[in-house]
């Protein structure tokens, strides 16, 4: 089922969570998980595509990942690498475009030179745009904006003055990407883990108890049903936003 378009995200981000408790449910080893994982972001990426999302967004590896076990940093590099190779040319005949964002100074620089070949093979599609969170935290993101601004501001390019909400917008991550409208965290946890701070003020948030293996276009679509159903009022009263409509 399409769902109508006005009710539709134009912009989902998604906490991707569950990998490791899959795989320990079926006393598998952690890799196991995150290799079954990205079965679950083909189906996600291909449902997004069909209900005419514009722009989804992807938890892959976060600034605290790098504290996890070294095999199995090790383990999800090697299936960036992977899942790169085999979907790649599937997503650019699907007119997605590919776009990494993160710290890529702290990769290998391989795996960075792939990222990059990626997103120009992808660059003039004009489907759904595709972000992976690569070496990403949202407190990572605001401060590297926040150093930016401070550099001009040094330079004499802008004055304090200057500075506002859309000036340090500007100089993040996904500064060309409406909000996210929905953040869908799989594998029961409740919480925002350092994703996207800035961007998700007014998001509506959507968890599940489903493990991110498991997740599918079933799923997926109850997730947007829920956003279908909520009234997003942004600090308005429902009956300011019923009075606009007249």
């Amino acid at each position: 089922m399409t769902l109508n378009q006005t009710s539709l995200p134009k912009h989902v981000a998604v906490i991707m969570d569950g990998n490791g408790r899959w795989a320990k449910a079926r006393q598998k080893p952690r890799r196991a998980g995150h290799r079954a994982g990205v079965k679950a972001v083909r189906a996600t990426v291909e449902e997004a595509a069909k209900q005419g999302v514009e722009v989804l967004t992807l938890f892959a590896f976060s600034s605290e990942n790098w504290a996890r076990p070294e095999e199995e940093v090790h383990s999800l590099m090697a299936l960036f690498l992977e899942a790169l190779r085999r979907e790649v040319d599937e997503l650019h005949r699907n007119n997605v475009r590919l776009r990494v964002i993160g710290a890529r100074e702290l990769l290998n620089p391989g795996l960075v030179k792939k990222f990059g070949d990626a997103e120009e093979k992808t660059a003039n599609n004009t489907g759904l745009l595709l972000n992976v969170a690569v070496a990403y935290g949202g407190r990572w993101d605001i401060l590297v904006a926040t150093k930016r601004i401070a550099r001009k501001v040094a330079d004499g390019e802008i004055e304090v003055d200057d500075i506002d909400e859309a000036r340090l917008a500007a100089e993040m991550q996904l500064a060309d990407c409406p909000e996210p409208d929905l953040l869908i965290r799989t594998g029961g946890e409740q919480r925002i883990s350092n994703f996207l701070l800035w961007n998700i003020a007014y998001a509506e948030l959507w968890f599940t108890d489903v493990l991110w293996p498991d997740f599918d276009a079933g799923e997926f679509h109850k997730a947007l049903q829920y956003f279908a159903e909520k009234q997003r009022r942004f600090g308005q009263t429902g009956e300011q936003l019923a009075a606009a409509e007249c």
